[in-house]
């Protein structure tokens, strides 16, 4: 799959394309729906499947630090659209330049002189550019003019609720890691390199692998049963904690990974992280004895759930 970062980058060879829009965040089974037609139109006309999506996200420009938690980070995002048989993804810069694009300038320079999109799918509620200016109206509009198609994915449904981010983001805060992954049609997963911490897990007897997120605000807390990805790991059972260490006074949300029965270096490690089970809420422990004895009862539960 091909990363094409700004408009500047985008070149001749890039023009004639089927094209979606959107934020695509968590790559849903919605988001996968609106895919699948896009993949189809694409094998028809013999074109590139392409996905153009924001970074930051236009809600994170607008609400800064009140603006939900992402459920990715731009790498899972990208990772994800690839196993979905995307061919193309470009990644547009949200910024006040962004924000004031109206939206005749929008589609002439991404859709048109950028993309030479030949077909465009869109949601039902979809809006862009200025002001939020630019409809489904407003791309037919266009589509006459510049010769590409617009087509309308209706809204997807589990169980009678639209399948949004929103709904996967309210399972994960409510520790619904089951409803979360049939939403997604995949367990919820958070991925990262293994960077050295403190060591302090090793010293307890419980060696950890330490995610960075690069990201304030998590979707879920807590301590969980997970399977784990990476070299040397195939779904392997593990227990994590997600959150700020307050028995040591930490500050900034951590993914620490015990594998279990594993002692090869991660270090440096890109691991993906697949939750299955959310096992209790972080708690600050008086002391370090008191931490060890929970992380004994917990180890226990995730093997027993993962049957490991």
């Amino acid at each position: 799959m091909e990363l094409v970062r700004g408009l500047h980058n985008l070149r001749e060879r890039h023009r004639g394309s089927v094209v979606t829009i959107g934020n695509y965040d968590g790559v849903h089974l919605g988001h996968q729906h609106m895919l699948e037609t896009v993949r189809e139109r694409a094998r028809q006309l013999g074109m590139p499947a392409t996905v153009v999506t924001f970074e930051p996200t236009p809600r994170e420009f607008f609400e800064g630090a009140d603006a939900p938690s992402r459920l990715m980070r731009l790498r899972e995002k990208i990772q994800a659209l690839a196993m979905y048989g995307v061919d193309r993804v470009v990644v547009l810069r949200f910024d006040r330049r962004m924000q004031g694009m109206s939206a005749a300038d929008f589609m002439d320079r991404l859709l048109v002189r950028g993309l030479g999109a030949r077909h465009i799918v869109v949601g039902h509620d979809f809006h862009f550019a200025r002001r939020r200016e630019g409809t489904i109206t407003t791309l037919r509009e266009a589509g006459a003019l510049h010769g590409f198609g617009v087509e309308e994915v209706g809204q997807f449904l589990v169980e009678g609720e639209r399948v949004s981010s929103s709904l996967v983001r309210e399972a994960l805060g409510r520790g619904e890691l089951d409803r979360a992954a049939m939403l997604l049609g995949r367990p919820y997963r958070m991925a990262g390199r293994v960077r050295r911490g403190q060591q302090l897990g090793r010293t307890l007897g419980y060696p950890t692998a330490n995610l960075a997120l690069h990201r304030k605000v998590v979707p879920l807390w807590g301590i969980f049963a997970v399977r784990v990805t990476g070299p040397g790991l195939a779904d392997h059972p593990a227990v994590v904690s997600l959150g700020t260490r307050p028995t040591i006074n930490g500050t900034d949300p951590l993914l620490e990974v015990h594998v279990f029965d594993f002692d090869g270096d991660l270090y440096g490690q890109y691991l993906d992280v697949d939750f299955v089970r959310r096992l209790r809420d972080e708690k600050r422990f008086e002391s370090l004895d008191a931490l060890v004895a929970q992380m004994h009862r917990d180890a226990a539960q995730a093997r027993a759930v993962l049957g490991a």
